[in-house]
């Protein structure tokens, strides 16, 4: 659930940084926050707490606040065949109280002291945040603490917040026509029995036999200290932050039954498959192909850096490869760009989008789309175009600092995923180093969409 601004289980912007969770801008459901990039090594420090509970600080003494963000590593990739929807279930429900600290305790000391708070849910993650006054920390903690194995649940509270959810499936993707275009896409993409083939937030039957039970027992085996990571962004010292979590998290005792994760390999396929929607709700048609792609935690070294740069080349404006040429020069779409989602535990996606412009046909557009792919997968890309996409890439790692959230937010996601801290405090390094031959090795591989899956949003004639 999102306290700002409700779950996002249809569409969201796509972005194209490292480790982001980002999903094409027209065609990908998720339900949680996009990162950022790396920040210098100064502002970051970890520590790990003796029952397995890893602890970020990022002091950050510019304004008296922090932002205090505990995340778990599950996510509705870890549900169990035929219960869909768990992981994002649960996150409702641990918003439902604890015997010390029933609710509505928690969010209304969160509201008392002009506080806000929100979680998400996302494939390999599911996180918790609250940004505070940085004295109101160690109550924070002590409330997050309680919950991580506090939660009292009954069917009184669980059943209608199964219809909560019920209500938000129906919303925002049976009611989205770019949403559903995104879950079939998904399923098509990976394979309807991949974790990452499943919704989210679920299928609706699926959700609608969750129960009380179902939830305890994902709870019981999930939430542990070990199973977690603090991250805490703002005006706090270090040792502070340490010292806080060790009095609070601390006192909890670890899990000996959590396991590392995998993920499967996606399904194998041997030709480009088309996914078309047609909706009369539909105000923008739109084309996306898309394949899969090693991701940061899959790539051999070198690779994941090499797609983030090829993904700014082609997809950056105005001077981005797809959008220069669809966009700028002939005039065929009102928007256009290259994705790279690059942060998941198992593989990511890499592809390109387009939305036309009235009067050009979809035929037209994908054409034009191929012809700019074909280009660069057989000709690669320029050490102009190279240099410039670093200089973006680093300037916004930069700018990024400037938001302890989303430092937080990067931290934590990246982490969760299977990043380690130096793979975040050298990434700019490593952008630094790419070169022309290792993006152009990448381009083949990235932009042959042979085996991809087209999504095709079309408006539906009326009737």
């Amino acid at each position: 659930m999102d306290r700002t601004r409700g779950d996002d289980g249809g569409t969201m912007p796509m972005t194209r940084r490292m480790f982001t969770t980002g999903l094409a801008a027209v065609a990908a459901p998720a339900l949680l926050p996009s990162a950022a990039p790396a920040v210098p090594v100064e502002r970051a420090y970890r520590h790990v707490l003796a029952n397995g509970l890893e602890v970020v600080a990022i002091p950050d003494h510019r304004v008296p606040v922090v932002t205090h963000m505990l995340w778990y590593k599950v996510g509705s990739a870890d549900e169990e065949p035929g219960r869909s929807g768990l992981a994002h279930f649960l996150e409702h429900l641990l918003f439902k109280g604890t015997s010390r600290n029933p609710a509505p305790v928690f969010s209304r000391a969160i509201s008392a002291a002009g506080g806000q708070e929100n979680a998400f849910t996302s494939y390999d993650y599911t996180g918790y945040f609250q940004r505070i006054a940085a004295e109101q920390l160690p109550v924070m903690m002590d409330f997050e603490a309680d919950r991580m194995t506090g939660l009292v649940l009954t069917d009184e509270v669980v059943l209608p917040e199964r219809d909560v959810v019920l209500e938000e499936r129906r919303q925002r993707i049976d009611n989205d026509p770019g949403a559903r275009l995104g879950e079939r896409m998904q399923a098509r993409l990976w394979g309807e029995t991949h974790p990452y083939g499943i919704p989210i937030i679920g299928f609706q039957d699926e959700i609608a036999r969750l129960d009380l039970d179902d939830a305890m027992a994902f709870y019981r085996r999930h939430y542990a200290p070990n199973n977690a990571i603090l991250v805490v962004a703002g005006d706090v010292p270090a040792d502070a932050v340490f010292r806080m979590a060790a009095e609070t998290y601390g006192r909890i005792d670890s899990n000996p039954a959590i396991l590392a994760r995998t993920r499967p390999p996606a399904a194998a396929r041997d030709t480009r498959e088309r996914v078309r929607l047609a909706d009369q709700r539909v105000r923008q048609p739109s084309l996306t192909q898309t394949h899969v792609v090693p991701s940061y935690r899959t790539a051999r070294p070198g690779e994941a850096e090499a797609l983030e740069v090829l993904s700014q080349v082609v997809g950056a404006s105005p001077n981005g490869r797809i959008y220069k040429t669809l966009v700028a020069d002939r005039g065929l779409a009102v928007s256009a760009g290259c994705f790279y989602a690059s942060s998941a535990l198992g593989d990511g996606r890499f592809g390109i989008y387009a939305a036309p412009r009235p009067g050009v046909t979809i035929e037209a557009l994908e054409a034009a789309m191929f012809e700019v792919a074909d280009r660069v997968a057989g000709d690669g890309v320029g050490e102009d175009e190279i240099a410039r996409a670093k200089t973006r890439l680093i300037a916004e790692s930069v700018y990024s600092q400037d938001s302890q959230a989303s430092m937080a937010r990067m931290y934590g996601a990246a982490l969760t995923c299977g990043a380690s801290m130096d793979d975040l405090q050298q990434w700019v390094a490593r952008i630094r180093a790419v070169t022309r031959d290792e993006v152009n090795a990448m381009a083949p591989r990235a932009f042959d969409f042979s085996r991809a899956i087209t999504g095709e949003l079309a408006r539906a004639e009326r009737s």
